[in-house]
């Protein structure tokens, strides 16, 4: 053998030693380290703003109701064909929804103040990108598990902030040791006649309270809230409106506006989207679309570019406004040195935008994703 060709056979065995090192560790790790890791400087609680509304109302809706300044919980839940209909979203103050998986699976976080529905579920374990806003709104998390590290890397992922203890939580899944061991009586449980046994999570938001209270966590919301303004007279509504939100495949919603109602009928994968607990159509009364980059950072986990102090480089970004019936333009901001930050959202003069009262829904699309408003 030759030396020329003793060199391209040892040449080649880097070559296939490298590839091998690449697909078994370096891929992962390359998809981890993406990510720009940031320690927060701070984790105040939100509480030094100018209160939005005036009177005994929801800090989020602006609607009227006897638990106006109860805290809030925010529950998450699958955005998962199986798992629909879901339970409870009718009775939220605000529902945040968002992929989980670049431009694939979306995942849901309803927001409860005013109601107390009977049941809320399928549920599902947390995601990072939640966990910063629901500690904005300062509620109480409650998730049915936790994403986890993987490949020994120490991105922490949801699993770290909650060990941390950077947000009250009760987390259903109970490895937290919370709601199993330190309640009185455990609000999670499952629910026969799922499609599948992962669907099959559950909670009651009332024992939920009870157990928050148990577990000494404050009770009384310090949410400085968002501004309202009252809704247009139905003169002044347009006939009708499309929005379509093209999340991927079954996960894409349309809003078919309503102009009696003043409000946003929601179809989901193409079907009308029910609550399950008492049979109404889903009809916020605002919709919030936010473009947001999301980046996949290992296996079935992404980060979306919101504003979180641990791995975002950006907290601000375009947005788009219905209520009334119209479309309107701005602004997104969610500051990433504080995780207590408040997400704020601006008209295009950089004035805090005023929702009508009633449920607001909060769309986060990625850059790429169809965002399309029709009107006769």
């Amino acid at each position: 053998m030759t030396k020329k060709q003793k060199i391209i056979i040892a040449v080649i065995a880097v070559i296939i030693a490298g590839a091998i090192v690449y697909f078994t560790v370096g891929r992962s790790v390359m998809r981890t380290k993406r990510v720009k890791q940031i320690q927060p400087e701070n984790n105040t609680v939100q509480n030094n703003l100018p209160i939005a509304n005036e009177g005994d109302v929801s800090p989020i809706s602006g609607l009227a109701c006897e638990n106006w300044n109860r805290r809030a919980l925010a529950v998450m839940q699958p955005g998962d064909e199986t798992a629909r209909p879901a339970a409870g979203f009718s009775e939220a103050d605000m529902v945040i929804e968002m992929p989980v998986i670049t431009a694939s699976i979306t995942r849901l976080m309803a927001v409860y103040i005013c109601n107390t529905p009977a049941e809320v579920g399928s549920m599902r374990s947390a995601r990072h990108d939640f966990i910063h806003l629901t500690k904005g709104l300062d509620a109480i998390f409650v998730p049915w598990g936790r994403s986890e590290a993987h490949n020994g890397d120490p991105v922490g992922l949801a699993q770290g902030i909650l060990d941390r203890n950077e947000i009250e939580n009760i987390n259903c899944n109970q490895d937290a040791g919370k709601s199993s061991t330190l309640c009185s009586e455990n609000p999670c449980f499952r629910k026969n006649g799922m499609l599948r046994g992962v669907d099959s999570g559950y909670a009651s938001p009332e024992k939920l309270f009870k157990c928050a209270e148990e577990l000494g966590y404050r009770l009384t919301n310090n949410f400085s809230g968002y501004p309202h303004q009252a809704e247009a007279p139905e003169s002044e509504r347009p006939n009708s409106g499309n929005l379509r939100v093209a999340f991927a495949g079954i996960y894409a919603v349309d809003y078919d506006y309503d102009k009696a109602s003043n409000s946003y009928l929601r179809t989901w994968g193409k079907k009308e989207d029910t609550d399950r607990n008492n049979g109404e159509r889903i009809a916020p009364k605002n919709i919030a679309v936010i473009m947001a980059r999301s980046e996949q950072i290992e296996g079935q986990y992404n980060n979306v570019q919101l504003g979180d102090p641990w791995y975002d480089t950006s907290d601000s970004g375009e947005a788009h406004y219905y209520f009334n019936g119209k479309e309107y333009h701005g602004t997104w901001k969610k500051d990433k040195s504080d995780m207590a930050s408040k997400l704020f959202f601006y008209d295009e003069s950089g004035q805090e935008v005023k929702f009508v009262p009633g449920q607001i829904w909060v769309e986060i699309l990625e850059p790429g994703q169809n965002l399309e408003w029709t009107t006769e």
